[in-house]
């Protein structure tokens, strides 16, 4: 896992295929260079399945964390101010929630547990 959070500056060569796509230059500013996103992305994403919880989670909840471990790794590399980040990241949170049996607000239900004790 340490492998994957070790940061990858690109080769001259790939600098030079980056610079020949205006797209992917205007993306970098705001979303980092890839290979160091790709980098933290899968270290983020190998830490998750190995926690104890991951094989209880659903396809949708899994595709949720995995999704966040995306974003995540963009704001670190790229722009941290850059709005849709954090929006896509609160948007998959939410995708991911839906797939739980517990739809009560967790106000509530410390309320509820209060009360039963």
């Amino acid at each position: 896992m340490i492998g994957h959070l070790k940061l990858l500056a690109p080769s001259l060569d790939e600098m030079e295929i980056e610079n020949m796509n205006p797209l992917l230059n205007k993306r970098e500013k705001t979303h980092g260079v890839f290979r160091n996103v790709a980098s933290i992305s899968q270290g983020l994403k190998d830490v998750m399945r190995g926690a104890p919880n991951w094989d209880k989670l659903t396809d949708g909840q899994r595709e949720s964390l995995e999704m966040d471990a995306a974003k995540t790794a963009r704001i670190l590399c790229g722009d941290p101010n850059f709005r849709d980040h954090w929006d896509d990241k609160a948007g998959y949170s939410e995708l991911g929630g839906q797939g739980s049996p517990v739809n009560m607000p967790t106000v509530t239900l410390d309320i509820a547990e209060a009360m039963n004790q």
